[in-house]
Formats: structure tokens, sequence, C-alpha cells
């Protein structure tokens, strides 16, 4: 009789296994989950009723229910060593040759660096003896009643085997998101990330509660491969699929050359967003376990493995002041002094703050810790406060009443949010005016940058627009200040005499017309074709052209009715430049004209800027953003949030060859 109960339970055991298995690994279930529930709840009772048949693998295990007095300290058999990091394809490349150098021909092994827990697991005649986190490397902790809980790592391979096995623990974004929705609901406070929700659950002293958080876990390395005969970290993954264990079998993949290490790069920038799990870099490991060994170790890291990090899409850093800046239409705009940060790929300084409307809707305090984000991926902008982080030590934001330059007070315009200082002679507003004006997307003058302009406007060189035309009878001057010389003087003059030749629309740009951008002024140049027909147009004919709503119209109107504005024209005219529009008419192309584009992502041929020029030549419309009104995205390298939306939408897609081809054959 006991002997039909033991072989029952084996039966039944071996069958939930597999059944957990095929389920949690293959995705690929044979029994139903009635059937499933059912063989549970029989190995429950025969466990119960026989416990001496109780095995501490069981799958009855994995609900939890062991609770532990403190974690025991477990020493690893063979260290676990951190990866070191890169940041860059450039530090890449320096890993490669530092490979290369030791004349190791290599073929890596790319694969995601899952954001979660490292775990070393532990088999004995293939059954789970223990699991222990990395700890400091050397010694880690006993988590084995926690690990059993969780429905990816098998707690009997398919082989009765001696092995230790690494990977990582993880907690899916699905989960994390019910967890905080039922915390919500509880009071309690918010799972802050993936990585923190599983470190945090796997931890718990108490396994059911571990139990309920449904962590997930991929494998992904053999410590000791030699003694298996096998030969490549490939191989190894192989193997330890075969044995029973999850590996992300979709991600890994062998690569070879710098080029495709960085396709592989770029593909899985583009997918992450999409993933049910959270990763935060690549791993690159060298494929050949004899090479492994021939580049071996430093202190800290292996020599023959780096982890590639994503730049972070959000960081922390402190809010250290918040000053205000005096834009070329008076605007005032809070500044956020940050304490810098790298964030995707560059170091953050400051950001715009917009208006005191942001800053009080964001309840944000001088000396908080803030986390900073970029916006569509380049404009660094202030997420939130974190308030759970503050110490009674940060100060109130207080609303300045008069311009931070020239001391006037600040005026609200009607119905509108900002402020703004409304002296046309405010030494901030000149001086923005005229960066504007020397813009690369207005009259585009090589050598006049920011500091250059502000420097010349305090040495009373530049004023006004039309003394940059009149910079030629300072030539002596600029000759002796220090960094100058003929030559640079002369190219410098050069290029604001060659300025004079652009066509209308950059004029109109750069005369910083009220909520006129250089699309606009554009169309604008075209539909009017000269600055003396501006000057004689009525406000319901801005009115009536297309994109142009009353507001612009009137400001456009306002702009060429004004005795200063055509004063300033007719010197400008007298000084030599164009007044008219150059443009030729539009080109017709059956793939671009009437068509609206989205640009996104880098291309090797062309900058996105002169590629919009193209397509605009031809009746083509650029937007910054994807919509149903869109009918094709141009997807460049490190394409990112747009190409899925753009996927959602089922707008057609062109990649690089293809919008190259059409360009080339313009």
């Amino acid at each position: 009789m006991k002997n039909d109960i033991k072989e029952r339970i084996e039966y039944l055991t071996k069958l939930i296994n597999e059944a957990n298995y095929e389920y949690y690994v293959q995705a690929n279930p044979s029994l139903t989950d009635q059937e499933f529930d059912k063989y549970l709840r029989e190995l429950e009772v025969l466990e119960k009723e026989n416990p001496e048949f109780d095995r501490p693998t069981s799958p009855t295990k994995r609900v939890g229910g062991e609770v532990i007095d403190k974690f025991k300290k477990v020493r690893h058999q063979i260290p676990m060593l951190s990866l070191p990091d890169v940041f860059s394809i450039e530090e890449i490349e320096d890993f490669n040759q530092r490979i290369i150098k030791e004349n190791v021909k290599p073929v890596y092994v790319c694969e995601y660096k899952i954001d979660g827990v490292s775990v070393s697991l532990h088999y004995e005649n293939g059954e789970l003896v223990y699991a222990a986190t990395r700890g400091d490397g050397i010694t880690g902790e006993d988590i084995t009643h926690n690990v059993k809980t969780i429905k990816t790592i098998p707690l009997t391979l398919k082989e009765k085997i001696n092995i230790e096995v690494r990977g990582e623990i993880y907690m899916s974004k699905k989960v994390l998101e019910q967890l905080n929705k039922e915390r919500i609901l509880n009071n309690q406070p918010l799972l802050q990330n993936v990585r923190n929700a599983a470190a945090g659950s796997i931890r718990q002293l108490d396994s059911k509660v571990a139990a309920t958080r449904k962590l997930s876990c991929f494998i992904y390395h053999l410590p000791n491969p030699e003694d298996y005969g096998i030969k490549t970290h490939f191989e190894a993954l192989q193997f330890m699929k075969k044995l029973g264990f999850r590996i992300n079998e979709d991600a890994n993949q062998q690569v070879r050359g710098i080029q495709e290490i960085e396709t592989y790069i770029n593909q899985a920038n583009l997918v992450r967003e999409n993933l049910s799990y959270e990763i935060d870099g690549i791993v690159i490991k060298v494929n050949s376990l004899n090479s492994q060994k021939q580049l071996g170790y430093t202190s800290k890291y292996p020599k023959w493995a780096v982890a590639y990090k994503f730049p972070a899409k959000e960081v922390l850093t402190r809010l250290q002041d918040i000053i205000f800046t005096v834009g070329r239409t008076g605007r005032i705009t809070p500044n956020a002094v940050l304490e810098p940060v790298l964030l995707m790929g560059s170091t953050v300084k400051r950001a715009t703050l917009h208006n005191e409307a942001y800053v009080l809707m964001k309840d944000l305090k001088i000396g908080d810790i803030v986390s900073i984000r970029k916006a569509g991926d380049v404009i660094p902008e202030v997420v939130e406060a974190k308030k759970e982080r503050r110490n009674g030590m940060e100060r109130e934001f207080i609303m300045i009443t008069k311009c931070p330059i020239c001391g006037s007070l600040l005026e609200k315009k009607k119905d509108q949010i900002d402020h703004y200082c409304m002296n046309p002679s405010c030494p901030a507003r000149k001086v923005e005016s005229l960066i504007h004006f020397c813009s690369r997307n207005a009259m585009n003058i090589d050598g006049l940058g920011d500091e250059i302009i502000e420097d010349f406007y305090n040495l009373g060189f530049i004023k006004s627009v039309k003394d940059i035309y009149l910079l030629y009878e300072h030539k002596k001057d600029l000759i002796e200040l220090e960094g100058y010389g003929h030559k640079s003087v002369d190219n410098l003059l050069t290029a604001i005499e060659n300025s004079k030749l652009n066509s209308l629309e950059r004029l109109l740009f750069g005369l910083g017309i009220g909520g006129i951008g250089n699309k606009t002024a554009l169309l604008i140049a075209k539909t009017f074709k000269s600055m003396e027909k501006l000057f004689n147009t009525e406000y319901d004919e801005f009115e009536k052209i297309r994109d142009i709503g009353p507001i612009l119209a009137q400001n456009l109107y306002d702009f060429f009715h004004e005795e200063a504005h055509f004063k300033l024209i007719q010197e400008l005219k007298t000084l030599g430049l164009n007044m008219k529009y150059l443009g030729a008419k539009e080109k017709y192309n059956e793939l671009i004209t009437g068509k609206r584009f989205v640009l996104t992502g880098t291309l090797s041929f062309m900058d996105r800027e002169s590629l919009s020029s193209i397509l605009e030549s031809y009746g083509g419309k650029t937007s910054s953003s994807v919509s149903k009104n869109v009918d094709v995205v141009i997807v460049g390298e490190k394409a990112g949030n747009k190409l899925v939306k753009a996927n959602e939408l089922g707008i057609e897609i062109w990649d690089e060859e293809k919008i190259r081809n059409i360009v080339e054959q313009l």
C-alpha cells in the first residue's frame, strides 16, 4: 500500500513539474488549468497524509509557507563576479581591441541585461538543494525558501546531475503595476521599480509573501562548463535549457564585430519598451571558453565580458536653485539649476521650468530631489519632486515681480500664464533677439554664436540687428580682441556679407515676429513673395492663409504696421539685404508630394533638417509627432517611441536605404 502511495506521489510530482516547465518555460502547456489544479490538490493531500514521502523539492512548496528567523550566509564555491560597465560604442570598441590584442579572434554572445537580482542555484542529483544571492560576490544569503516559490525555476531537473547555474530573478512590469494598484487600495507605500520590488520580494522572511509577488527567472551562466565537456558559452546556454532551465532564447545571439554588436543594441532599444520585463543594458561575452580562460580575470571582473548600459531615461538629482531668464519677447522663464547628472549620454545641469504655473503645479521646492528625463530623448525636463525625500530644509519657490536684468515690473498678458518684461530696451531681450536673428534657421551667420553676440553687445559693437551689418566698421577693434586675428575676423565679416543673400523666409523668421516659426515664415514668403507686399497687407489677407489663425494674423498685421519695424526694414534694405523670396517652385514627386512625414532616429547620409527641406521642396509636409494624419515615418538609427506608435497605427515605414534611394533619384 505504502509503495503504491509513494509511486503515486512520484508520478504526480513528475507530472506537475513537467506541466510547470511547459507552462512557464516553454509557454506551451499540455494540461488544462483544471487538470493541473486537480493533480496538485491530490499531491497535497497525499503528502499531508504521508509525511514520510514529503520532499523539500515537491511542487507543493511553490505556494510558500516556510518562515525563517534570518538569512543564513552562504559562501560561493566560485566567486560571483560582476561585469565592468561601458556606456558607449567607443568603449565597446576599446573592449574589442583589448580582446584582439590578446591574439583572440572573438565571436561574441549578446544577451539582454535583465533588471533584477542575481541568484546562484545549486542542484544535487538533479534536485534543488539551495539558492543564494550574489552578496559581495564571495558570500551571499540563502534564499532557498523563497526561490522555491518561483515557478520558472525547476525544483527537479531533467537529469540527475550535480550542477550550479546562475541567473536573474525579476518581476514583470505587469506584476509591479498590479501590486501597486493593490498597495494604493491598502494605503501602503508603492514599490518604486521592478529591481527594488524583486530584491525586496526575494528577501522576505515569510515565503508566502514572496509567492504572492509572482517572480520569474532567466538562467544565463554556467560557472564550470568544462566539467560537462562544453566548449562555448552558447553551448552552455543550450545545455542548461536541455536540463529544464529557462534561458532568454529569443534574446541570446552570436555576433561578430562591432557593427553586429551595434545592430543588436539598436534593435534591443527598439523593442525594450514592449518587453514584459525591464532590461537596462546588453551583456557582451566572448563565446569561446578557451578564449575566456586565456583572457582571464582582474580582481573584480572577467576580462572577457562587459555590460553595456542603456543611457538612463530618468534619473534623480537635486534641484539646487531656480533662476530666471528673459527671452527675446520679454517672456520670463524659471529654470532649474540641477546638481550635474548623466542622462542618456550627456551631463544635465539645467532644465526649463516654463512658467510659474508649471512650478506650482509640480509643487517644486529648492533643495528637492527631483526626477529628470529627456522629452523626445532630447530636451531635459523635470518630471516630479520626490516629496518623500524631503527633510524640511527645502525652500519655497517664489515668483519674481521684477525683470532680473533691467528691474522693470513684470506683467501678465491677457489670458496668458506667462510673465513678461515689457521694457523694449531691456538688454536681455535685445541680446536674445540678436542671437535668434543670427541662428541657424534664421540668417545662419557662422561665427556669431550666443557668447560672441553677448560679448559684442557688452563691448558696444552690436546693439541692434542693423549693427550686425555695420560690424566691418569695428574690424580694427575686433582684430585686437583676444582669440581673434585677421583671418577669423575676415571669415566672420564674409559670413555676415553672405547672409544678405538669404531668401525672404530666413529674414522673416530672424525678425522674431510673435508665433512665427521657420515653417510659417516659409509659407508667408511663398505666399507674398516680397517684403514690400507684406507691409501693404491687411489683417484679413493674413488670416486667409492656410495654417494662419487669428492670433498669428494679428501678430503679422501689428508687426508690419509699426513704424519702427518699417524703418528697420528700410535700413536693412539699404545695407543690401535681399527682401524677396528666392525659393524655386515646388517640384513634383509621386512618393513625396502631398504627403505628411515624420522623421525619427539618426540618418547616416543626411541630417534631418536637410532631409525635411528636400521633402518640403517637393511638396511634402513634415511633422514632429506621429498621428493618423501622417502618411510615412522615416526611420534612422535609434528610432524610439515614434516607430512603435507608427507600427500601432499601421503607418508606412521607410528605412534609411529607401529614403536614400528616393533622394538620390530626385
